[in-house]
């Protein structure tokens, strides 16, 4: 394959191809009004791109609710996949970069620290076609900021996560795929990402083409 194309484009789902950062913001605030709390800027590094159970665990300690984990797991998980179902946004450039990595028999993958029902919805969406594969939070033992998600997907392709560029927009996605060996392209949705060793970021997807990526894995080796 060409120098200028990366081998494989691992993404983010939530905030990075679609805009359901905040969705995700707005079920976790309702369910903090119902435990008498008021969600602010110092909740988002518990929140955004965080797995479900790290966000009730969040919730349940600020709260000291006496209801069960469990039960928060559950109505997060519920209220969120309503809202994906209701209202799902490509964020700006996402289909258009997709379809030039189609067109060039570049694989891509969908890497999400989302349940398997909210991929499933989203996959729905924008169309399964454009992925090689798909990883969910269940599909690994530990979501990111454990590097093992992104470490899955480039196994699945098999590649290794060096030639890999992965795409993200949290703090939290950015450390997974960092961890695993990846170049990483940060396209910040809602908390700033600074750039550093083997991190590069961009303020859209509109600005990233084929020879961009792989410029990222060339001076990553």
């Amino acid at each position: 394959m060409p120098a200028s194309r990366p081998s494989a484009v691992l993404f983010d789902m939530d905030g990075t191809l679609v805009d359901t950062e905040h969705l995700w913001w707005q079920a976790a605030a309702e369910l903090a009004a119902e435990l008498d709390l008021t969600l602010t800027d110092a909740d988002l590094p518990d929140v955004l791109g965080q797995a479900v159970e790290h966000t009730a665990a969040h919730l349940h300690r600020a709260s000291r609710t006496s209801r069960p984990e469990g039960d928060l797991v559950a109505h997060l998980n519920d209220a969120f996949a309503a809202k994906v179902a209701a209202e799902i946004v490509p964020r700006p450039g996402a289909l258009a970069l997709l379809s030039a990595l189609r067109e060039a028999n570049v694989p891509a993958a969908l890497v999400s620290a989302s349940p398997r029902r909210v991929v499933d919805l989203v996959l729905d969406a924008l169309g399964p076609h454009w992925f090689a594969t798909t990883l969910a939070a269940e599909d690994t033992p530990r979501t990111k900021p454990a590097p093992d998600p992104y470490l899955a997907a480039a196994e699945r392709l098999g590649l290794a996560p060096a030639a890999c560029v992965a795409v993200e927009d949290t703090p939290t996605g950015v450390a997974s795929a960092h961890a695993a060996g990846c170049a990483v392209l940060a396209v910040p949705s809602a908390v700033p990402i600074a750039a550093g060793d083997g991190i590069t970021v961009l303020d859209s997807l509109e600005q990233a083409d084929l020879a961009f990526l792989g410029s990222l894995t060339a001076s990553a080796s």
